[in-house]
């Protein structure tokens, strides 16, 4: 079995389309094909269905395909270490990082990273938890700083690093923080500024008020990235949000949390990491500043 058969398989699967894919590669497109039927005859399976759209994985192919995946970074990761131990590099770290996290988790860390090893250079890529993960997976990041799962993934290693848990804030002058006694109902009267229904944080809202027998939120303003990236129209307008209640000491000036009992939903941050992938010496290096600078953040003060 060849490995440029592997990786045609693979830019064909993630292109859909033959043309596509050899673009990607750099190969001509009868190359692509003759590499994938070789793939096919060794395996004795069909890995496409050939459409007049494209090429579409096979459930045998969306299987194979995941393996594959694993297999070659495992194979990155194995070559990254032979590379570093023979030349005595430092390597590049590559993290992924949620937007609300880059100012108050991530960019200490980096600058004493920097400070200790002058050399080091770090890829960084800031997105959402989900897409974050996935790229984890893929093996496109070393590690990531994100919110941990209520339930660990038998693949990804978990290391806390503080709670930062989900409150409910509105700007300082808005209606409802005249108002005694507040409850989930009086928040429910007013529209949201809301990541996406697939973020994490958004789930966590919706649950709770379908918990307490409310309807969803009524997200007037839905957002793709971190909605605390957005918090100029929550200062003004009559729109709620949610944040972490470490950001809101550090980022939300204008707003305050609203007064609601028991109103706090759980979440924890911290570091994933690939189960029994390789880690770069610079990669353990930052993982011990961010363990070390999260025992401050736990103590710090203005916690919200």
């Amino acid at each position: 079995m060849r490995l440029e058969d592997l990786n045609y398989f693979v830019a064909v699967a993630q292109a859909g389309q033959v043309a596509r894919a050899a673009e990607e590669v750099g190969q001509s497109q009868p190359a692509l094909t003759k590499g994938i039927q070789r793939l096919e005859h060794e395996l004795g399976i069909q890995l496409f269905a050939r459409s007049s759209r494209g090429m579409d994985l096979t459930t045998s192919g969306e299987v194979f395909l995941e393996r594959i995946l694993a297999v070659r970074s495992a194979l990155h990761d194995a070559i990254q270490e032979a590379h570093d131990l023979h030349l005595g590099k430092l390597g590049v770290v590559r993290v992924g990082v949620p937007s609300s996290l880059v100012g108050s988790v991530f960019s200490d860390a980096f600058a004493e990273l920097i400070r200790q090893r002058p050399a080091a250079r770090v890829q960084v890529t800031i997105g959402l938890n989900d897409p974050l993960v996935d790229g984890l997976r893929r093996g496109e990041l070393d590690l990531c700083i994100a919110t941990l799962a209520r339930k660990p993934e038998p693949d990804i290693e978990q290391t806390l690093l503080f709670d930062n848990d989900l409150v409910a804030v509105a700007r300082e002058q808005h209606p409802l923080h005249g108002k005694r006694n507040l409850r989930l109902a009086d928040l429910a009267a007013y529209p949201w500024l809301l990541p996406n229904a697939s973020v994490i944080g958004r789930k966590i809202v919706d649950a709770c008020f379908t918990e307490a027998g409310l309807a969803p939120p009524n997200v007037a303003l839905e957002t793709n990235s971190s909605a605390e990236g957005l918090m100029a129209v929550i200062r003004k307008t009559d729109l709620l949000t949610v944040v972490g209640s470490r950001t809101l000491s550090q980022a939300t000036r204008g707003l305050r949390s609203l007064d609601v009992p028991n109103l706090r939903w759980p979440r924890s941050v911290g570091i994933l990491r690939r189960k029994g992938s390789y880690h770069s010496p610079l990669a353990a290096r930052l993982v011990e500043i961010l363990v070390k600078r999260s025992t401050v953040l736990r103590t710090s003060t203005g916690k919200g």
